[in-house]
């Protein structure tokens, strides 16, 4: 059961919204886990931006609860960038808005977050770190490229079986402006409504 404000927020995405040309960018990674659900295996999936700080942090809290969403079985997300930051603080306040349960575990120069989508499944946790970091998977996992800075900057991912470019705009661009509160909210929905899409696709 996900949390009551979390399913208000899912209830409001719109598959129509997404375009065809959108979609077909998408299917790539319809295929790859419908292909590991059809085989009994785990989908692991390590969503990638430059600096872990804001779209693929995103793009792994939404895919994770678009898998419990839709129960899709043994479904693990994971997020890193080409270099470590810090998980931006207005991710984590966008996320709350969406009613996610979100606590700070640890301060400091790269806080650790616990993202929960419901009371009885285990929290997502949030810090920035690079794709390869010890916590996460070494090999047999999909590279998704959320920005196309590490898309082109990164030619290569070791230990990933298949890479797919999911490029979503920088909401960092809003930053220090009276809309950053708007865009991050408005960039977090289209991330969301795009990995329901996906998971709503498995069979």
């Amino acid at each position: 059961m996900l949390f009551t404000e979390l399913e208000n927020t899912i209830n409001s995405f719109d598959f129509n919204q997404i375009s065809e040309k959108r979609k077909i960018i998408l299917q790539p990674l319809v295929d790859y886990i419908q292909n590991k659900v059809d085989n009994k295996l785990h989908s692991r999936l390590n969503l990638i931006c430059t600096h872990n700080s804001r779209r693929s942090h995103l793009s792994q809290v939404w895919a994770q609860t678009a898998a419990a969403h839709y129960k899709v079985q043994n479904v693990c997300c994971y997020s890193g960038g080409t270099e470590a930051t810090a998980l931006y603080p207005m991710v984590a306040e966008t996320l709350q808005r969406a009613g996610f349960n979100v606590k700070t575990i640890s301060e400091g120069k790269n806080p650790v977050y616990s993202i929960k989508f419901s009371a009885n499944d285990l929290p997502i946790i949030g810090f920035s770190k690079t794709y390869d970091d010890d916590f996460n998977p070494d090999s047999e996992f999909v590279a998704i490229m959320t920005c196309s800075q590490a898309d082109v900057g990164c030619p290569f991912i070791s230990g990933a079986e298949k890479r797919v470019p999911i490029t979503f705009e920088d909401p960092k661009v809003s930053d220090g402006t009276p809309q950053q509160k708007e865009v991050y909210q408005e960039r977090s929905l289209q991330i969301g409504t795009e990995m329901f899409y996906v998971f709503s696709q498995i069979k």
